[in-house]
């Protein structure tokens, strides 16, 4: 799923595909013991080039009636999104920041004033040229509150809409309010794709871009087709066309790549056993993506025993992050250690405390809570939700905590249980920027701030880093920050997951990174695959 969570995801349901090899939903534990020794998975997509034109099919999980095609709103078609736009800035292979419309960007001495310029020779999908009115209208159509965005939260605090200037077709200026040296880091989110000038009221219908795709047809909940759109800046894409449709779940969704009648499972974390089911399939593999999906047990810091910093300390001290990673990753990922940056991003830091039950103890015995029973809530909404729960389960009962796991309904589980019990499972996608990542999810009075965590001296560290110039010295105040996330908030991080995507093995040029995968140069072998 998106890195935000969208109420009603699965409040629509479509048929699900039909034939082939049968899976059932399941997941895999081998026992609170620990995990046996599972046959390797591949670590990638099949090599090789291509062939020009085919068309690609995507079954992705259903949807709310209300989606759209509108980049900017909560309840956007996100599989559309990197194929119909372009951002002013994206995220490379690399995790560093790369040009996409704009061509180049630079602040002022003081980090407070932004120029873009941006590319000559750009074309909307309906023939109109890219200019810079086109990406001020963007950033003043997220901030609208009618758009209800959730990326107006990150960028309103920083910029003015009327303060934005044109000086010409090609350059863009936004005056921020504060200094920020991360800024253009904060337009790699998908909620940032450019969009036509006056073009909000129609938008979710006609997802008009300057992506390497047009929009042929698109259902809310539903099926849907785009084209290559043979004008595109950089070059047409490799296929002709990907159709989408919506499949009810993931043993429905496996079954149909299993039968040869989709190519590519969207948003779908297969779980072990039907990832090993579908890789040793003579029509689909797996391709793994690295630490893509960061797992978290967030405890509501305004609900009792979490109000006490003690209790959530010992609740991160009592558990065995690396054994959470066996048993319910089978080794498939990273230990987080609580710290919610991955290990990939360059402000990274490795220092953490340790696994420490004894200290555990005393921490609840001070805090006037030994002996702490409490409920975890999980769900089948995702397949590693209950192996975590019950690994974190398992490893905490050395700290005398005794943990009751709970599951609930995957169909309402982001409405009745996120954000609403005290101590839950959840994930989110990485490759946000750091400075998006602490701001979205532990800023006091964020509206996706999971733990309602609110603490002001984190809160001016935040400010402190953005107004940094100097590379090191702000890398080194994001590194305080993760440590102020480790050591007083309410999120536990037991660790980072390798997604593992289920694909045909026809097709070439997967390559996964910033929340979406190439969209330019995937493609399918037609013949020897």
């Amino acid at each position: 799923m998106p890195d935000i969570h969208h109420p009603g995801r699965r409040s629509v349901l479509a048929a699900a595909a039909a034939g082939g090899a049968s899976l059932g939903a399941s997941w895999l534990l081998t026992g609170c013991t620990g995990a046996s020794a599972a046959p390797a998975l591949p670590t990638g997509s099949k090599e090789g080039t291509p062939d020009r034109g085919g068309t690609l099919r995507i079954a992705r999980p259903p949807a709310s009636d209300a989606e759209t095609l509108d980049p900017a709103s909560a309840l956007s078609a996100y599989e559309y999104l990197g194929a119909l736009y372009n951002r002013l800035v994206r995220i490379a292979a690399n995790g560093e920041l790369a040009p996409d419309l704009a061509e180049s960007w630079e602040p002022d001495a003081k980090a407070r004033t932004w120029t873009f310029r941006l590319r000559k020779g750009v074309t909307f999908h309906d023939g109109r040229k890219l200019t810079s009115a086109d990406a001020a209208y963007t950033l003043r159509h997220i901030l609208d509150k009618q758009t209800a965005s959730p990326q107006a939260a990150v960028l309103a605090p920083l910029i003015d809409p009327e303060e934005l200037r044109t000086p010409d077709a090609h350059t863009l200026v936004v005056p921020l309010k504060t200094p920020n040296a991360e800024f253009p880091s904060l337009l790699t989110h998908y909620n940032c794709y450019v969009i036509p000038d006056g073009s909000a009221r129609g938008i979710g219908r006609t997802g008009i871009g300057t992506g390497p795709f047009e929009l042929e047809s698109f259902t809310p909940a539903g099926p849907g087709r785009i084209t290559a759109y043979e004008d595109h800046w950089a070059g047409r894409p490799v296929l002709d066309a990907i159709d989408f449709y919506s499949v009810a779940d993931m043993s429905a969704r496996s079954n149909a790549l299993l039968a040869g009648q989709v190519d590519l499972l969207s948003q779908t974390n297969l779980d072990f056993a039907t990832a090993r089911v579908v890789a040793a399939s003579d029509r689909a593999t797996i391709a793994r993506v690295e630490n893509a999906q960061w797992y978290v047990l967030p405890m509501l810091t305004t609900e009792k025993p979490f109000t006490d910093v003690r209790v959530r300390q010992a609740m991160k001290l009592a558990y065995d992050p690396e054994y959470v990673v066996r048993v319910a990753l089978q080794g498939a990922g990273t230990a987080g250690w609580d710290n919610p940056v991955p290990p990939s991003d360059p402000a990274h830091i490795t220092a953490h405390p340790k696994h420490d039950p004894e200290k555990a103890r005393y921490l609840l015995k001070q805090a006037g809570h030994d002996g702490l029973t409490v409920d975890l809530y999980t769900s089948s909404y995702d397949p590693v939700f209950t192996p975590m729960a019950l690994a974190y389960q398992d490893s905490a009962r050395r700290a005398g905590i005794r943990i009751r796991v709970k599951t609930a309904a995957a169909d309402s589980y982001y409405t009745q249980i996120w954000m609403k019990k005290p101590l839950m499972a959840t994930y989110w996608f990485t490759g946000r920027p750091v400075d998006q990542l602490l701001t979205q999810v532990f800023r006091s009075g964020s509206s996706y701030n999971e733990t309602a965590w609110s603490d002001k001296e984190f809160d001016a560290l935040l400010d402190r880093a953005r107004q940094e110039t100097d590379e090191t010295r702000r890398r080194e105040l994001y590194g305080e920050a993760q440590t102020f996330v480790i050591d007083k908030g309410g999120a536990m991080t037991p660790m980072f997951a390798d997604r593992l995507v289920g694909i045909s093995r026809k097709v070439r040029g997967y390559a996964e990174y910033g929340f979406e995968f190439d969209y330019l140069g995937i493609g399918l072998q037609q013949k020897g695959a």
